[in-house]
């Protein structure tokens, strides 16, 4: 489903210009659109009711039901990155982020594999631009990725033949292809640089091409469908594979492909729709709700409503204040780092390293936000079917995912300081 370029103040880079100039996450409502935003945005809004009337079916299937997969399709969510030159949106990161975090409030399940499944525009950018082109004729299907280097490519005349089991491959039964992680070699065995780093490609494959293993039966994040991928002696060809290890890597013009890992910018947000949605349905929650009395001294309480107990205020005042930080500094680092990419500039070594330890922070402080909704809403959030044990079950997912490693403060300080960066082998 192609998408004419939106005018000011949607993804156009005037628009996101003219937005820059102010404090984005302060002007723009959590899961609202208003007149100059993306139709992809007021369509991810707009499909909240229907999500959230799948969300039981959706945990029951382990997946994303196909009527939401397809709703998903049609509203242009996965294409969102797709080249402006290709008729696609080449929608501004900063609105990627608010479609995820809209979805996320609806089914944080929904809002991750939307975040995961638009990874093609991103991907490529690293390849010719008629073989790009070519595997994708439409550009609103979904594409699931493996990027850690698990599995194993051989090189063979014109490409690879790629073997290997593939873990985490969100959203991989409404994808169309999967972009896999591997380590090259040869008839000699693992190929390795002359430090001792062994070589990686990233192998596109076809779906229809790999073998899905039901492993997905998880705490959280139920409904991703995030289940092992097995590849067995499948032909790449060299130009439908890329390396993060090339240094001739972007072969695609404009700030959205600037910079090579800015697909992983997008990841910390559906966290926020998960962290909002807990809050908004506890304070629903409570508006009516007689609190529990106690006695005090030799006589008992006064009757009272849940949200005149001082504890519960103190919760809720202290939680929307963690996600208003949380939320704010995310577009902050983010929105700093593509003000630099459309200006033409390179990320400097600061940008680079608070953008590098973005999701473990983003998603850290939306856990202790939704810890500390749930913990204020007593027994009642126990229930697996309520929506506070399902946004923290799902927002404690997210927070073990391998970006999100305590590691990446590590990786942070290191640039910070001056020292020899440390980097991910993919």
């Amino acid at each position: 489903m192609a998408h004419n370029p939106p005018g000011p103040g949607g993804c156009g880079l005037g628009g996101v210009a003219a937005l820059l100039q102010g404090n984005l996450s302060m002007m723009h409502a959590a899961g609202k659109a208003g007149p100059d935003d993306s139709p992809i945005l007021h369509a991810a809004v707009g499909l909240a009711p229907q999500i959230r009337e799948a969300s039981e079916e959706t945990e029951q299937a382990r997946r994303i039901v196909p009527q939401i997969a397809a709703a998903m399709k049609e509203a242009g969510i996965f294409g969102m990155p797709m080249p402006r030159a290709w008729g696609g949106p080449e929608l501004d990161p900063l609105s990627q982020f608010r479609v995820f975090e809209a979805l996320a409030m609806a089914n944080a399940s929904v809002g991750w594999c939307a975040m995961i499944g638009c990874d093609a525009g991103y991907m490529t950018a690293f390849l010719d631009d008629a073989v790009g082109r070519e595997m994708y004729p439409d550009l609103s299907v979904a594409t699931a990725a493996a990027a850690t280097t698990t599995g194993q490519a051989k090189q063979v005349p014109d490409g690879y033949r790629v073997n290997g089991r593939f873990p985490f491959l969100s959203g991989c039964q409404h994808s169309e292809w999967a972009w896999l992680g591997c380590i090259v070699s040869d008839d000699g065995g693992v190929r390795v640089d002359a430090n001792g780093v062994p070589e990686t490609r990233q192998c596109f494959v076809r779906l229809s091409q790999c073998e899905i293993v039901d492993t997905w039966h998880t705490t959280g994040l139920r409904g991703t469908g995030s289940n092992d991928v097995v590849v067995r002696d499948v032909f790449v060809a060299i130009e439908r594979s890329f390396s993060f290890q090339d240094p001739e890597l972007i072969k695609r013009s404009g700030p959205l492909y600037a910079f090579p890992f800015m697909f992983a910018a997008k990841g910390a947000a559906p966290a926020l729709g998960i962290a909002r949605a807990a809050i908004d349905s506890f304070v629903e929650s409570v508006a009516g709700k007689p609190a529990r009395r106690y006695t005090l001294g030799d006589g008992i309480e006064a009757p009272k409503a849940v949200r005149d107990d001082s504890f519960v205020q103190g919760a809720v005042g202290q939680a929307e204040t963690l996600l208003a930080a949380a939320r704010a500094y995310y577009f902050d680092v983010m929105g700093d780092l593509w003000n630099t990419l459309v200006d033409g500039g390179e990320p400097s070594d600061r940008q680079v390293a608070l953008f590098t330890s973005a999701y473990t922070h983003v998603v850290g402080a939306c856990v202790d936000v939704v810890q500390l909704i749930y913990k204020a809403a007593g027994g009642t959030a126990v229930y697996q079917k309520g929506p506070l044990d399902r946004c923290l079950r799902d927002v404690l997912t997210m927070n073990q995912h391998v970006i999100g490693t305590l590691r990446t403060y590590e990786m942070s300080g290191r640039l910070l300081l001056g020292l020899e960066p440390l980097r991910w082998l993919f």
